[in-house]
C-alpha cells in the first residue's frame, strides 16, 4: 500500500540498520523535525533518505534525479540548539520505492511503497560465504592477512538479511553500486552481489595492497 513520506535527499546511500547523524539547519528541515516531534511518543516518527544521483539536482530534474529506492529512518535523539537549529540522530529501518515526488512545498513529500525483504532458508548457506569473505576483506584491510592465509569467520550477525545491510553499507564502494545492493529484490540477490564484489574487492586488494578504509558501526554526520 502507498504511503506518503517527507523526504531528505541526501549525497549518501542509507541502509537499514545504519545509525545516520544530522545537523539541521535549513528551515525546512527544520519544520520536518518539528513536525516528527509533534506526534505522540508511541508514533514512528519516521522520514525518507534518497541518495541524489551524480551531477543531479532535484530542483532543476526532480524526481530523475533521485535513485528510486531510498531507506526511512526513524528519529532516535534530537538536541535543540539555541539558534533553532538541531543536532539529531536516526537509524535506518525499511526501504522503500519512489512513486511520485511534491515539490509544490520546500519540503520534498513522496508517495512511495515500502519494501519486504523476501528471505529463503537457502540464504544461510550464501550468507555463510559471505560472511567468510567479508571476515578476509576486512582484515586484508587492515593488513592483519596474507592473501592465501585461511581466517577464521568472525562473529557476524547470523541473520542473512542483517548481514547482506552490514556488507553493504561497510564496503568500499562507489555510490551507484552500493544502492544496486540497497535495490536488490531480494536478500539472496543482495547476498550474491555482496559476495561476487567481495571477491573482486579481496583480489584488487591483494595485487593493489591498500584502499580506503572502513567505518562499520556509523557514517560522518551529514548537513543539509
Amino acid at each position: 500500500m502507498a504511503a506518503s513520506l517527507p523526504l531528505f535527499p541526501l549525497n549518501t546511500v542509507l541502509v537499514p540498520g545504519l545509525v545516520l547523524p544530522l545537523h539541521i539547519f535549513e528551515p525546512r528541515y527544520r519544520d520536518l523535525i518539528e513536525e516528527l516531534l509533534a506526534y505522540p511518543d508511541d508514533h514512528e516518527r519516521e522520514f525518507g533518505v534518497v541518495a541524489v544521483r551524480d551531477g543531479q539536482d532535484v530542483t532543476r530534474d526532480g524526481i530523475d534525479a533521485l535513485y528510486p529506492v531510498g531507506t526511512a529512518t526513524v528519529l532516535r535523539q534530537h538536541e535543540r540548539l539555541e539558534d533553532g537549529r538541531y543536532d539529531i540522530v536516526t537509524s535506518g529501518s525499511r526501504r522503500f520505492r519512489l512513486i511520485s515526488l511534491d515539490t509544490s512545498a520546500p519540503l520534498l513529500r513522496a508517495e512511495v511503497d515500502f519494501l519486504d525483504d523476501v528471505t529463503s532458508d537457502a540464504d544461510a548457506v550464501l550468507a555463510s560465504h559471505v560472511a567468510r569473505e567479508f571476515t578476509v576483506y576486512r582484515s586484508l584491510l587492515g593488513g592483519q592477512l596474507a592473501q592465501d592465509e585461511e581466517v577464521e569467520v568472525d562473529d557476524l550477525p547470523d541473520d542473512p538479511t542483517v548481514l547482506s545491510y552490514l556488507v553493504t553499507a561497510a564496503m568500499v564502494l562507489p555510490q551507484g553500486e552500493r544502492q544496486e545492493l540497497l535495490a536488490a529484490p531480494d536478500t539472496a540477490n543482495r547476498l550474491a552481489r555482496a559476495r561476487q564484489a567481495l571477491v573482486r574487492e579481496n583480489a584488487l586488494i591483494g595485487v593493489l595492497g591498500a584502499v580506503p578504509a572502513i567505518e562499520l558501526t556509523a557514517i560522518q554526520p551529514s548537513v543539509n
